[in-house]
């Protein structure tokens, strides 16, 4: 798709007149950064910064027959979820490979599933290829939601002045539909940045009035929007995968260190067979986290060496703001996994010396507090 064709989100007027940087993204056009990538970083961790992630998908899934259809096409147990609540899953084919990382949120008349923008067609296609004659009713409501969210350490005062609700009521994972700035809207508490945060899902019609009416309610905070750019150093400096990069049909969960999401003691589900197989046999690569010791910056596909030999290559890289070094994800061999195993990272032709070490790579995150 061309960014001519690319999808408007119910936000785009607002990032022409920030002069964001727009560009196609999984089929939308999105502002990857408005003032820059660093500072958006920085005011994130330090502050507060509201992103515009309209891009990602929302699907509803609803009937007498919704919890058992769920329970088959994703690895966590949705009968742990209470009402209002929220969990991280994924789904996965028939020979284990992840298809994509989800949120399944439980709600009074429906189950709702957040999934990654790249993905919508076809997580949709594959949910409605397994669904049963009846019982069971799915929808993509994904342009029909606009999806606004507030991250950093200053969030919550941000959203308190725009709702009479006491926020603390609303916990990590969880979610409720409260009234935002006068508008009735569903408000969750995840986020993909390791700073506290909340994702308001709205109409599109009510969206700029959101926006301003968040710009305004952190003013004393210096609140400011924030691109993709910073996004992905975020969720990178978190060890949070994003799909595409770090997990891939190619990948099963024990691979990418998902295996605290696969429940096989729930009971059936697909793909549970060849995950059984794959955790009775073991892994032979594994996701891992690397800092360079040099100065360097890796990217996605530099060739990782160890002792002479190409073992892997990078799935996702950067130079981190907050550590001031790059940093990095790569799938290297399971015996060489652990932290403080060295490799060399292969930028511009030159081998740059890195090192393993524990997730996340940012351990300050206020996230940490909600947990």
């Amino acid at each position: 798709m061309s960014r001519e064709t690319a999808i408007k989100t119910a936000f785009y007027n607002k990032h022409l007149l920030l002069h964001a940087k727009l560009v196609e993204f999984a089929g939308y056009l999105m502002p990857i950064y408005y003032e820059g990538i660093v500072p958006e970083h920085r005011a994130v961790r330090n502050s507060v910064g509201m992103f515009d992630i309209s891009h990602m998908g929302e699907f509803y899934v609803k009937g007498p027959r919704a919890f058992e259809f769920l329970q088959k096409m994703t690895t966590n147990d949705v009968s742990k979820i209470e009402m209002w609540q929220a969990q991280y899953s994924c789904m996965i084919t028939d020979k284990g490979g992840i298809i994509d990382d989800i949120l399944v949120y439980r709600l009074p008349d429906k189950f709702m599933l957040v999934v990654n923008a790249s993905n919508i067609d076809k997580d949709y296609n594959w949910l409605k290829s397994h669904l049963p004659h009846d019982g069971v009713e799915l929808f993509n409501a994904t342009r029909e939601v606009s999806l606004l969210a507030i991250q950093g350490p200053k969030a919550q005062d941000v959203l308190s002045r725009m709702t009479n609700l006491d926020l603390d009521n609303i916990e990590y994972y969880w979610s409720h539909v409260i009234d935002v700035a006068g508008e009735r809207m569903l408000v969750s508490r995840t986020g993909y940045t390791g700073e506290d945060g909340f994702e308001l899902y709205m109409k599109n019609n009510i969206a700029e009035k959101l926006w301003d009416a968040t710009l305004e309610a952190g003013e004393k905070e210096n609140i400011v929007p924030i691109g993709l750019g910073a996004r992905d150093t975020l969720r990178l400096e978190m060890k949070y995968m994003l799909y595409g990069n770090d997990m891939t049909e190619e990948n099963n969960p024990y691979e990418a260190g998902l295996g605290w999401i696969v429940k096989l003691e729930k009971g059936d589900f697909v793909g549970r067979e060849a995950l059984i197989e794959i955790k009775t046999s073991g892994i032979k690569k594994r996701c891992v986290c690397f800092e360079l010791l040099d100065r360097g910056f890796p990217r996605q596909g530099h060739k990782v060496f160890r002792d002479n030999r190409e073992v892997g290559e990078v799935t996702s890289g950067t130079f981190s703001p907050m550590l001031n070094k790059g940093i990095g994800l790569a799938y290297v061999p399971k015996e060489w996994s652990k932290s403080g195993n060295e490799y060399d990272v292969i930028i511009r032709n030159t081998p740059i010396p890195a090192v393993l070490v524990k997730p996340p790579f940012w351990e300050k995150g206020s996230i940490k507090s909600r947990k």
